[in-house]
C-alpha cells in the first residue's frame, strides 16, 4: 500500500530519513517519529453500524471480511456490535475498503 504524506516536503524528508534508517544511521525511535510527522493518519473512526454498511455494501458474510482483514470473525461481530473499535491496521485496511471497496485489499 502506498504511503500518503502530509506534503511533497514530508515525502522528501521522509523517503531521506528511511534511507538512513536502513543504512543504520538513524535507529527505530527516530523512524518513528519521522514517521508520525510526515505520514498522514487515519483520524476516523468507524461507528459500529458504518462497519455493518460497509460490509453489507461490499456484499460479504463477517467472515469473509474477517479474512481479508486478517481477524477473527467474533471481533467484527464485535465491531459491528459496538463492543470494541478497530485500530491500527484494521483501521487502516477498513479505511481504504471504505474508499476503495474490498477488491483494494483482496
Amino acid at each position: 500500500m502506498p504511503k500518503k504524506y502530509k506534503s511533497k516536503h514530508a515525502r522528501v524528508v521522509h523517503e531521506a530519513m528511511r534511507g538512513a534508517y536502513r543504512a543504520g544511521v538513524i535507529n527505530e525511535k527516530t523512524m518513528r517519529q519521522f514517521d508520525e510527522s510526515c505520514l498522514t493518519k487515519v483520524n476516523r473512526r468507524l461507528s459500529a453500524s458504518q462497519i455493518k454498511k460497509l460490509r453489507r455494501r461490499e456484499g460479504v458474510s463477517q467472515a469473509v471480511l474477517a479474512r481479508h482483514l486478517n481477524v477473527d470473525t467474533k471481533l467484527v461481530g464485535e465491531w459491528e456490535r459496538g463492543l470494541k473499535t478497530p485500530s491500527g491496521p484494521s483501521l487502516k485496511l477498513l479505511a481504504l475498503v471504505e474508499t476503495k471497496g474490498l477488491d483494494a485489499i483482496a
